[in-house]
């Protein structure tokens, strides 16, 4: 309301301006010595005042009623073109004593030459700067429209895609403590208490957004932790996290889990040795960079742990978030996975 209210208060101002120099134009042509010098100003501002009528007739009525009507797109011209003659006619009535033969001293070609391009022209340029300018209008407005109505899609995409988040990490955290019944009742037990504390996080505090790094950060590490009670001795996790300053800057909730779950996915075995490497990092261009590197372990068609749209729903929202601002690159091999994701917050988009 304040952008649009501060938009009408500059539109009335330009107006006013515009008019004020349009009106200020005949002091140019009057003489201030001469006697009479009111009524010569008031002769020679017949026109402004003309222009400023039709204009007016234009702007709040004709355009807005016929012209964005192609059905009445002819009356637009018609009436138009009535009130030009009209207007023209009075002017030059105005000018010759109310008397609308030609002045004694011009010939009737001089009195036409006068009448059409001292009078008509002008008016006409009226009628089309009224056009142009509330065609101008029209079309911002449409523009502003379209690109609310943009931002709401994307909103209620990013909605849809943040509800997706939920399930899935859920459905995923659920078969790897499923996993620890079987062996060891204990740390199925503690699974259950860390996993209430994961998804307090991921159903009331990443509502938002953007979120402090900082939030991502502990809840990354409260997940490989979670991970952590499932794994044999042969596993080897490593965990690089910030902890200076730059947990203040902020970025888009469970971008990284989803890599992070794909990580222990697809990168670790109960039967051969294997590692998960995760890092990371903030620039001091405060980009933020989060490379994962895992033995490659890739699940056969009847592993059912995930449904696959964990990094679809990741690369969709990056779409939407970070759009023309992040890096997203896999290196991959027979023994090795390595997904590099590079966030650009702060870069300027052409």
């Amino acid at each position: 309301m304040k952008a649009e209210s501060r938009h009408k208060t500059v539109s009335i101002a330009i107006h006013i301006i515009g008019w004020g120099f349009v009106f200020g134009l005949p002091l140019l042509f009057t003489d201030h010595t001469a006697n009479g010098y009111l009524q010569h100003y008031l002769r020679f501002s017949t026109i402004p005042l003309a222009l400023l009528t039709v204009f007016y007739i234009n702007y709040f009525f004709l355009v807005e009623k016929f012209l964005f009507d192609k059905k009445s797109l002819s009356r637009f011209w018609i009436f138009n073109l009535v009130m030009v003659v009209c207007v023209s006619f009075a002017l030059m009535a105005i000018r010759h004593g109310q008397h609308l033969p030609p002045h004694p001293e011009e010939s009737f070609l001089q009195a036409a030459f006068g009448f059409f391009f001292r009078d008509m022209v002008p008016l006409i340029l009226a009628v089309g700067m009224s056009v142009a300018l509330k065609v101008t209008n029209r079309w911002v407005a449409i523009e502003k429209e379209l690109e609310t109505l943009e931002k709401e899609r994307m909103e209620a995409e990013l909605k849809t895609l943040k509800s997706q988040i939920n399930p899935h990490f859920l459905f995923n955290t659920l078969n790897n403590i499923y996993s620890l019944t079987a062996i060891s009742p204990d740390k199925a037990q503690q699974a259950i208490l860390e996993l209430s504390k994961l998804m307090r996080y991921v159903l009331y505090e990443n509502t938002p957004r953007y979120v402090p790094l900082g939030k991502e950060i502990d809840f990354i590490h409260n997940y490989v932790e979670l991970m952590r009670l499932r794994l044999t001795a042969d596993t080897e996790v490593v965990v690089e996290l910030p902890t200076g300053k730059e947990r203040d800057i902020e970025v888009a909730p469970l971008l990284f889990i989803a890599l992070i779950e794909n990580a222990f996915k697809h990168g670790v075995s109960n039967t051969h040795p294997s590692f998960v490497h995760i890092k990371l990092r903030a620039t001091a261009a405060h980009d933020i960079e989060c490379r994962i590197e895992n033995s490659c372990f890739p699940k056969d068609e009847s592993d059912k742990s995930g449904s696959g749209i964990g990094l679809d729903n990741l690369r969709k929202r990056l779409d939407i978030l970070y759009a023309g601002r992040y890096d997203y690159t896999v290196e991959q091999n027979n023994t090795r996975y390595c997904a590099t994701l590079t966030l650009h917050p702060q870069k300027q988009l052409p």
